[in-house]
């Protein structure tokens, strides 16, 4: 169910490119192909620490700077200061552990739209032994996928995952305020005085918490189904919020982050990667300068070996 308010958000961010909301084709378990856009090379003029590091996803730019200001950046052994550039051969040190800054200098962003399943877990190992979604994503010959965020065990739906971590930082700052919807289906009847309490503001352990919208989304019996739109990424902002008014949730699904929509089709555990129309489209609502793109030889295929 999209709300005009959505509505509005998406097509201010993707005017010509429907397929952002849609992708044409689910991904399988077969590895990604290789992506047709390429990041631009560090030059001899070198290139700032903070950009290649954010890049790399180690931590934002204001980050990094803040890092740099404290003294707890080195190049080639002697504290560095704002400005300092990186160029091929140097030996970059961050709380005086070495940083292998390379695998980040030219890399092409990609972002993946991930199915995750209810069961699965949003971390690289797992102690006890549960499903992790790492493993279900294409092998990086540089860097490493970063998670746009989390959904916790209990949670299924989209989860965007990208190499830039630039691109991550700005989608999870808290300043940017991205809109997350969720499909919610509760066990029981929802007055519309508690609706209305929801979306005018609850005071929950970590501060006051709402829901910028509610929709009942249908349902009959005893579980009701509500679509829903919160701003912030506090950590099971969701199911809290409803259970602040004693309500049960049963099930969670993660609809849409931003202007991406889950695609239609899309199974569980697998992934659609961003084409490069759709990528201008995401750094654009990011507040990202786009990057170039390389024309390749030959149009990349989908997972499934069907061409995009």
């Amino acid at each position: 169910m999209k709300t005009p308010k959505q509505q509005r958000k998406q097509k201010s961010v993707q005017p010509q490119n429907p397929k952002l909301n849609k992708p044409v084709a689910a991904a399988t378990e077969k590895p990604a192909p290789a992506p047709k856009t390429t990041a631009q090379p560090i030059t001899t003029a070198g290139e700032r620490i903070q950009k290649v590091l954010a890049r790399g996803g180690i931590a934002s730019r204001r980050e990094i700077e803040r890092w740099i200001d404290e003294g707890r950046v080195k190049v080639n052994g002697a504290v560095v200061t704002q400005g300092v550039r990186l160029k091929i051969g140097d030996y970059l040190q961050v709380n005086d552990r070495v940083v292998h800054w390379e695998k980040f200098a030219e890399q092409a962003t990609r972002v993946l739209l991930y199915h995750k399943a209810i069961g699965e877990v949003v971390t690289r190992q797992d102690p006890e032994g549960r499903p992790v979604i790492f493993k279900n994503l294409p092998p990086l010959e540089t860097a490493r996928w970063i998670a746009v965020g989390r959904l916790d065990i209990n949670t299924s739906g989209l989860l965007l995952v990208t190499n830039n971590g630039e691109l991550a930082n700005r989608l999870m700052h808290p300043s940017t305020e991205v809109e997350r919807e969720y499909a919610v289906r509760i066990l029981g009847n929802v007055s519309d005085p508690t609706l209305e309490k929801l979306k005018t503001g609850v005071a929950l352990e970590d501060g006051i918490a709402k829901f910028d919208e509610i929709h009942f989304a249908g349902g009959e019996g005893a579980n009701k189904w509500y679509n829903v739109i919160v701003s912030e990424g506090r950590n099971r902002l969701v199911r809290r919020l409803w259970e602040s008014q004693t309500l049960t949730v049963s099930r969670l699904i993660r609809v849409r982050y931003g202007p991406i929509v889950l695609p239609e089709g899309l199974r569980t555990s697998r992934f659609y990667e961003l084409t490069d129309k759709e990528l201008d489209l995401l750094f654009e609502y990011a507040g990202m300068a786009i990057e170039k793109h390389t024309p390749s030889k030959a149009e990349p295929k989908n997972q499934q070996g069907r061409k995009r």
